[in-house]
């Protein structure tokens, strides 16, 4: 593919979202629908601002879920106590949720706009940012092209790309090198992932390590815990976290399973998406399961066979509740989901063998015995079974995944420093304003 092809392709890329744009409303309604919008907010989705600009140096910072918003938190947190102003996108209602949880209205939080010309340029001439970070692998043709034109310095932070993403766009080095060298910096998330950013045309980049590593420890109600600790008493736990269609039967087969020898069993499971717990809860009780709604604040009793963990920002309270985990989107579906979250607080992870967009993750932790992989049901109802019998053995695996977590830990400072030329000149010109207006509240 030629240089001139991929200023082409562009090109064409921007003239169909442009003739796009007046029908994508039907698109939108249609994700209102499922749940998948804010309804009263559906109008930032066409960068539409909620809030006025607050004077002062801006940062866009954008994370598409939850899990890339908790890894930025730490980077926030930083640039507010420099003075800077920050507006932070994401593109779901779950990572809406938990920003205003963790942020409160010390940022100004917006749905990300969609990737049209006519989005994107209402809502950069509204925000007028001085940086854009965007984290981890959200590349969007549109959006990199017009903060390009703008001339506003573009920073990926907890660089990933995916063996697909790879492979897709190495078909297509030069439409690649084309977006990637609008990128004033990459810091990715291990050497694998950095390379491919340069083999695809990004320059410079540097290697931090996950930033999620250096996340605070997910929070955690403390009077809730214990009152379901009490509640849980000496019963034998799992979980199934982060898990996807499919894998959810995977666990209560093999509850039924390990009931048999553990009569008292209770397995904890926590889909990925909480919108189809009502669902689940209704396949479980159908197979004469007795299933505790956490979203409905149901009772654990005794006969309770299954939580269903269904609530937005407590993984801290379903992981704190068990040692073993097993992480999801592994056995059904591809890509694994983030294995680190449950070996900082202290449980043996267990995953399916499809874990490419956490290899770097996943090795580390297996290397030292913090993590297994199992290839199917009947394997996974035997290293449960195997962690619920054999104590020295699951308090080693644990010990030994909260100390890959300890030596994987640093990802923060390190891309603070990789930032510090871009940060550093907005922090003297916030000085010389003297400071900013302060952030406010969408």
């Amino acid at each position: 593919m030629s240089e001139r092809w991929a200023r082409a392709m562009l090109t064409a890329y921007r003239w169909a979202g442009a003739a796009l744009y007046p029908v994508i409303g039907g698109y939108i309604v249609w994700r209102v629908s499922k749940g998948k919008e804010d309804r009263a907010r559906r109008h930032e989705r066409y960068g539409y601002a909620a809030a006025p600009r607050p004077p002062g140096p801006l940062i866009w910072m954008h994370a598409a879920s939850v899990g890339e918003t908790m890894a930025v938190l730490g980077l926030i947190e930083h640039f507010l106590s420099s003075g800077i102003n920050v507006v932070l996108t994401t593109g779901t209602v779950t990572s809406a949720r938990v920003a205003a949880e963790r942020l409160g209205d010390r940022v100004t939080h917006q749905y990300v706009p969609l990737d049209l010309k006519p989005a994107i340029s209402r809502f950069l001439n509204h925000w007028k940012p001085d940086l854009a970070i965007i984290a981890e692998s959200e590349i969007w043709p549109m959006t990199i092209l017009e903060l390009g034109a703008r001339r506003v310095p573009q920073v990926l932070v907890n660089g990933r790309m995916s063996d697909r993403s790879f492979e897709r766009w190495s078909k297509r080095p030069s439409l690649a090198e084309a977006l990637f060298e609008n990128l004033a910096h990459v810091v990715a998330q291990s050497e694998v992932d950095g390379e491919r950013f340069r083999r695809l045309g990004a320059r410079p980049v540097t290697v931090s390590g996950n930033l999620k590593v250096d996340t605070l420890r997910p929070p955690v109600d403390e009077q809730v815990l214990a009152a379901m600790r009490r509640a849980i008493g000496g019963r034998k736990t799992w979980a199934a976290v982060s898990t996807h269609a499919g894998e959810e039967e995977i666990a209560a087969d093999v509850h039924c399973m390990l009931r048999r020898r553990y009569p008292d069993l209770l397995t904890i499971i926590v889909p990925r998406h909480p919108e189809r717990a009502a669902d689940l809860k209704a396949a479980f009780e159908a197979r004469g399961l007795k299933v505790a709604l956490r979203s409905n604040a149901e009772a654990l009793t005794p006969e309770t066979d299954i939580l269903l963990g269904d609530t937005i920002g407590e993984m801290g309270l379903y992981l704190r509740l068990t040692e073993i985990a097993f992480v999801g989107r592994s056995l059904v579906g591809e890509g694994g989901q983030n294995p680190l979250e449950p070996a900082m607080l202290d449980t043996a992870v267990l995953s399916g063998p499809n874990v490419q967009n956490f290899r770097d993750a996943y090795r580390r932790l297996i290397e030292r015995g913090g993590a297994k992989l199992i290839r199917d049901g009947q394997m996974l109802a035997g290293a449960v079974n195997l962690l619920l019998r054999e104590d020295k053995f699951r308090s080693r695996m644990i010990a030994a995944g909260r100390a890959t977590v300890e030596d994987m830990s640093g990802a923060l400072p390190r891309t603070l420093a990789a930032l510090e030329p871009f940060i550093h000149p907005l922090i003297v010109k916030s000085r010389l304003e003297g400071g900013n207006g302060g952030p406010r509240k969408a």
